[in-house]
């Protein structure tokens, strides 16, 4: 099996794994960050490396709109195009269906879209997808699905879910790349009998491991929750379990007690773009007029390049100036932060702090709302 538990904890569902793929060991829990066009915004591959990163994205949909796969077949696949030796993990596609809702057709086969680069039409469906992520050579393919909305009617889920599992199926018929590890995903809504029947399905097809899906699209944070809990019980204990789309420090360490392994989200490059540093006490915008004069780090006690070398006063100086290194300094800092953050909770599981860590968590968040 390509994934191993290393270690559980005794007050809650959290445990440590390993997860063997093509291109290296991953050790979870992990934070994967999220490079949608090969890249991870204003960064080297050299800085994912130093900053801890485990784990690259790359967007199938994206991907294949530009360069497309020639260009990436000719390079030899998204490992050698991007130059980055570690595990890369594919999305399907399948939140495009969600995100691009207004540039897209549904049918039994798929999704028919309208690029959202120049507006020609193309259709991507699982088999599509698949011989895509055939072609990066991912070490880890999702299979193709529906992100639901939310809020969604039941009966719109139930077919969502029963065509999901469709194209989940046909997905694992698909061919693959040598050792690529394929990924179901269970979607369902905020209907906790639809998110099991979608798990107990996805289970009798039989994946490498399992995602969320259908969450972090704008529901309250207890309809997470929720859905977390009606799935992840459902889902084999020997394979990893991965929520799409998290990136939110406590809302991660809350979903390492309910069992799961793997996260993924934009919100470190995202938020950066915008001024904006993570850290344990909460998001700080740098571009603040209160910090001109300061002379501390972004963050205090934080390890990265940006704050053992800059102030608050002069990455807020680039930022306001429109200085690309303004972008790419607090880029690093957010990439170090939610590794180091992973990090860190992984050691709290080994030496058994990890309840006690995570209300402590818990708490600084809720002191800094």
């Amino acid at each position: 099996m390509p994934f191993q538990v290393t270690g559980r904890d005794e007050r809650t569902k959290a445990r440590l794994g390993r997860l063997s793929t093509v291109h290296g060991t991953v050790e979870t829990p992990v934070f994967m960050d999220v490079g949608t066009q090969g890249t991870v915004k204003a960064l080297e591959p050299r800085d994912l490396v130093e900053n801890g990163a485990q784990v690259v994205l790359g967007n199938t949909y994206h991907l294949m709109l530009r360069p497309g796969a020639e260009v990436i077949a000719s390079a030899g696949g998204l490992h050698r195009f991007m130059r980055w030796d570690g595990p890369i993990l594919t999305d399907s596609g399948g939140f495009q269906v969600f995100s691009l809702a207004k540039m897209r057709r549904l049918t039994e086969e798929g999704c028919r879209f309208s690029s959202h680069l120049d507006g020609h039409e193309f259709f991507l469906g699982p088999k599509e997808s698949m011989e895509m992520q055939r072609v990066l050579g991912s070490d880890i393919a999702m299979v193709f699905d529906e992100c639901l909305p939310y809020p969604c009617d039941r009966a719109r889920a139930e077919k969502s879910v029963e065509q999901t599992l469709r194209w989940a199926k046909a997905s694992k018929d698909s061919p693959h790349a040598e050792g690529q590890l394929v990924f179901g995903i269970v979607q369902g809504g905020v209907y906790g009998d639809l998110r099991r029947h979608c798990a107990e399905e996805l289970v009798r097809i039989g994946f490498d491991g399992y995602a969320i899906g259908g969450v972090s699209v704008g529901e309250p944070e207890e309809e997470m929750y929720r859905a977390v809990d009606a799935s992840v019980p459902f889902l084999p204990e020997d394979a990893p379990r991965y929520v799409m789309g998290l990136g939110v420090m406590h809302q991660m360490a809350e979903c390492v007690a309910r069992g799961v392994d793997m996260f993924d989200c934009v919100i470190p490059t995202r938020v950066a773009r915008h001024g904006t540093a993570i850290t344990r006490r909460g998001n700080v915008a740098i571009k603040a007029a209160k910090w001109r004069l300061d002379q501390g780090p972004v963050e205090e006690g934080c390890g990265c390049y940006c704050c053992r070398n800059f102030t608050r006063s002069y990455v807020r100086h680039l930022l306001s100036a429109d200085e690309i290194l303004g972008l790419r300094l607090l880029t690093i800092h957010n990439v170090f932060a939610l590794n180091r953050f992973m990090r860190d909770m992984r050691a709290a599981i080994a030496d058994g702090t990890f309840y006690d860590w995570k209300e402590q968590v818990r708490k600084e968040t809720k002191e800094n709302e």
